[in-house]
């Protein structure tokens, strides 16, 4: 320990004030806050400059009276508004507060105010006069250089501070004031970290919070329809807390993203300012800034904007460090023109502008910076002892006159500091009440005050302040969130500049309809990463940014099942036009008036015409020798099942129902399989008397034409076992297919009605005839050469050999479009049109010449006389022929000899 004043010479120095047992705690303040020694202080000289007004209870002030200056040198240039103009503030409360008899009656409040220099460690020097008198001093061993005790001044005591003024120094000073329990009201240090109770104890403000800010800035960018914006932020306590609580509630929020989150170095390098216009057109979408900076960066940012020509691109978002000054834009407004801004909530109070000019250098002497203030508000000198007049400037008179001879504008936090004044009294009245009840002047109980009892009074104050707004404090000494909506409207003709657009008191109200952009333009500009995608498209959504997305159609048989999802329609549905929902897909059956039906319908036609023909002649004529002859009852089984054929072609157009398709069923392999049944017994026949004739005279059995009928009866009877069974399994009914016409384009989908027969169900009903069909053939092709007198046997094959021709060819082009989305029309065609065919040719060949003969040629049409059976029995060929004439009555000559036997 220090015991004598001469072995230091900061003790020597401070001894009187502090007493040298206390150097170690004053060594420990400064360097843990300062990170300076002592001695390093003492030659920077400690006695600060402070206006002192005596009274029986003292509140001390910091005010940013002078700018921070250059390296090296503590305070800069006089800082007119928001020094000195807050400064007098207070006295103007102090005065207002003196003269009250019903606030503080028979009270006085006296100050100490202290100039902070807009610096936060020369503040922390600062407001160590603020905490001298509650430091116990023992000065028993103290002895000056003629060993008398010193004579020792006593402190006066700061009950509370009102200030500071930035952040960065209120959080400074408050890490010492919370030592010695002193309460501070702040007027306008705003950051969200002083709201943190467990560090910052006995802090409170007039002012909201920079959360209450950030959260009103947040709905203001939410109201304006944005999703994307960056942020800017001075470096300090002030800029990066008020963005990072911007991002806190708008990640809380959510539906906001940051495209760029840039901090402004204390000390910008050159082009510093130019290369963060240039970061923020990364992300250019984002034209949306927010910026919590201080005056001089936001000018900067302005000029470098314009610089980079993009005046009119960046949509500015500011603090209540930006309000509605015209500092931060002067020459600058064209780049900050639609800028909305954030101000707490104020009115300008008339008597302190009453109060401040008429302020003079001969009525405010207790004011020691207001002749400087005087010099630099009316641009002259005043002649001081000892320095030298600058002939520069002309010569104050002392006369001037405050907002006569110079411009004069309410600072805007002056209501703030009259408020946090007025709030320290009303807490020091409530606590005279409670403690000091019926005593007219300070009470042995608030001598001294106790800090944590005074913090309690504060905290529970509730009064209307200057404005005529309430004061009052939350759980955390924070004011209510009261904030004004400016916006920097250069087009608006007829009142250019800040307009109030609205307000936000817990909840934003916007007049939107007053919000005016560049050019004057009225709808607000877009600040999104992606803009709203199309009806029918869904938002794919770009990894860890959810503002962003691209856009994707939702294709196919797709519809928009919300934004971020597309979804397949039903089966039997199809997508809108625009694919916000589904239709029902149009139901199709092939139509009379088709093209591909026209053709069908027209060759059943005429065949059902050419068939009936020769029906109707066959039995007109059914006793002639020709008729006769061809075999009459298998002739007109034949003839039903052609005309049977030629009929399916109208039940496979028809509008499918039940019946018709149950008739589809049966008629479509029964008309083929009667017609190749009847051809297939005959080519038999002829066979089998070819071969019995090379072996003996006698002929084969069940050639007669009871016995035929029977075979085809029996042939024809499988094929009608085979469909009742069907018929019983699945019973006929009708579908629609919706897979048959469903193209890539869903526009030209559709749905077909049919019956439930399968491509494979068609074949089977099918293939049996065309088993008969091809064992036909091959009998035919074993009966080619047959005496000509079998004269049937020869057409019978040319018929085979087309139809096999014709089904060869249909079977490829049925199946081959089985893909196609005309699948439906191909096939149907295709299909009645290879059956009429191959039943033309069966009624073409072996009818068709035999009515010729009847109608047009009836000579022919006689019997004539058969030759004897002896005469030709020498060889296979006579035999072959007396077989035939007596079975089928035909003769060997080239004419036709009717067999009677029939």
């Amino acid at each position: 320990m220090i015991s004598q004043c001469h072995t230091s010479q900061f003790c020597c120095r401070f001894g009187p004030l502090f007493g040298c047992h206390v150097t170690t705690l004053l060594r420990l303040l400064w360097m843990v806050f300062l990170g300076l020694s002592p001695e390093s202080w003492a030659q920077q000289g400690t006695q600060p400059h402070s206006i002192k007004i005596k009274g029986d209870i003292t509140l001390g002030g910091l005010f940013p009276v002078h700018s921070r200056g250059p390296a090296g040198v503590p305070c800069g240039e006089i800082k007119r508004e928001k020094g000195i103009h807050r400064m007098e503030a207070m006295l103007y409360a102090l005065d207002q507060i003196n003269s009250d008899p019903d606030l503080l009656p028979n009270i006085t409040l006296g100050a100490m105010v202290l100039d902070t220099c807009s610096r936060d460690t020369y503040a922390l020097e600062q407001s160590l006069t603020f905490v001298q008198a509650l430091i116990q001093k023992d000065n028993s061993d103290v002895r000056c250089s003629n060993n008398e005790p010193p004579i020792i001044r006593k402190p006066e005591r700061v009950v509370g501070v009102i200030g500071a003024s930035g952040s960065s120094v209120s959080i400074m000073v408050a890490n010492v004031l919370r030592l010695f329990a002193i309460p501070q009201i702040s007027y306008a240090s705003t950051a969200p970290e002083l709201s943190d109770k467990s560090r910052y104890e006995f802090f409170s403000r007039v002012v909201p919070p920079d959360s209450y800010q950030a959260q009103a800035m947040v709905d203001i960018v939410k109201a304006m329809g944005w999703n994307y914006v960056s942020t800017l932020a001075s470096e300090g306590n002030y800029g990066e807390s008020g963005v990072d609580a911007f991002l806190q509630i708008s990640r809380e929020a959510g539906g906001l993203c940051i495209g760029q989150s840039i901090k402004i170095p204390r000390e910008p390098k050159p082009g510093g300012f130019d290369k963060i216009i240039k970061r923020l057109m990364e992300t250019s979408n984002a034209r949306g800034v927010i910026i919590f900076a201080n005056e001089d960066d936001i000018r900067r940012v302005l000029e470098a904007a314009k610089r980079a020509n993009l005046t009119g691109h960046f949509l500015f978002v500011g603090s209540d460090s930006w309000g509605a000054k015209s500092s931060p834009i002067l020459d600058q407004e064209d780049v900050a023109e639609g800028a909305v801004t954030i101000l707490p909530k104020r009115a300008s109070i008339d008597g302190f502008d009453n109060y401040f000019t008429s302020r003079s250098l001969k009525n405010n002497r207790r004011n020691i910076w207001f002749a400087e203030y005087w010099e630099d508000d009316f641009k002259c000198k005043l002649t001081r002892p000892g320095i030298k007049y600058d002939l520069g400037r002309r010569k104050c008179t002392g006369e001037e006159r405050i907002a006569q001879e110079s411009q004069y504008e309410q600072e805007g936090k002056v209501q703030f500091v009259i408020d946090a004044v007025y709030a320290m009294a009303h807490a020091l009245h409530s606590m005279h009440l409670d403690l000091c009840p019926g005593s007219m002047g300070i009470c042995e109980k608030m001598d001294p005050v106790e800090g944590s009892q005074l913090l309690h009074y504060i905290r529970s104050v509730n009064f209307n302040g200057s404005a005529g707004t309430g004061v009052m404090f939350n759980e955390n000494g924070d004011a209510p969130g009261r904030y004004d909506i400016f916006q920097f409207q250069l087009s608006n003709t007829t009142n250019p500049g800040y307009r109030c657009i609205g307000q936000w008191t817990n909840n934003l109200r916007l007049n939107a309809e007053e919000m005016q952009w560049s050019g004057g333009d009225r709808a607000v500009p877009d600040s999104v990463c992606s803009f709203p995608c199309e009806l029918g498209e869904r938002k794919k959504m770009v990894k860890g940014v959810p503002c962003c997305w691209h856009c994707e159609l939702c294709d196919g048989y797709q519809y928009q099942l919300d934004e971020l999802n597309c979804d397949m329609c039903p089966f039997d549905m199809r997508p809108m036009p625009n694919r916000t929902g589904c239709r029902s897909t149009p139901i199709i059956k092939l139509e009379w008036s088709s093209p591909w039906a026209i053709i069908p319908v027209f060759l059943a036609v005429l065949g059902i015409l050419a068939t009936s023909g020769c029906i109707i002649t066959f039995i007109r004529f059914n006793d002639t020798p020709i008729v006769r002859a061809s075999g009459r009852e298998l002739s007109y089984v034949l003839l039903t099942g052609i005309f049977l054929i030629y009929l399916i072609t109208f039940l496979m157009i028809a509008e499918p129902s039940a019946p018709v398709c149950a008739f589809r069923r049966l008629l479509l392999g029964l008309g083929m399989c009667i017609t190749y049944s009847a051809m297939l017994t005959k080519t038999n026949r002829i066979y089998r008397i070819f071969e019995q004739g090379k072996k003996a005279v006698t002929p084969p059995p069940f050639i007669s034409p009871a016995s035929q009928l029977i075979i085809t009866f029996i042939l024809i009877g499988v094929q009608l076992l085979g469909i009742f069974i069907w018929f019983g399994v699945v019973p006929p009914h009708t579908i629609i297919d919706y897979e048959e016409q469903r193209p890539p384009n869903p526009e030209f989908a559709r749905g077909v009605l049919k019956c439930d027969m399968s491509d494979l169900a068609l074949v089977l009903c099918l293939s049996y005839s065309i088993v008969l069909m091809v064992t036909c053939t091959v009998y035919a092709i074993k009966s080619r050469g047959v005496p000509e007198t079998f004269n049937e046997a020869k057409p019978i094959g040319f018929t085979m050999y087309t139809t096999c021709i014709i089904w060869l060819a249909f079977v490829p082009i049925f199946f081959g479009t089985a893909q196609s989305t005309e699948k439906m029309f191909i096939q149907t065609t295709t299909l009645t049109v290879s059956m009429s065919l191959s039943a033309t040719v069966s009624l073409g060949m072996l009818y068709i010449p035999k009515v010729y003969v009847i109608i047009f040629q009836p000579e022919q049409n006689v019997q004539k006389r058969k030759r004897s059976s002896k005469a030709v029995a020498s060889t296979v060929t006579s035999q072959l022929s007396q077989k035939d004439d007596k079975q089928n009555g035909e003769s060997k000559s080239s004419a036709i000899v009717p067999d009677r036997s029939q």
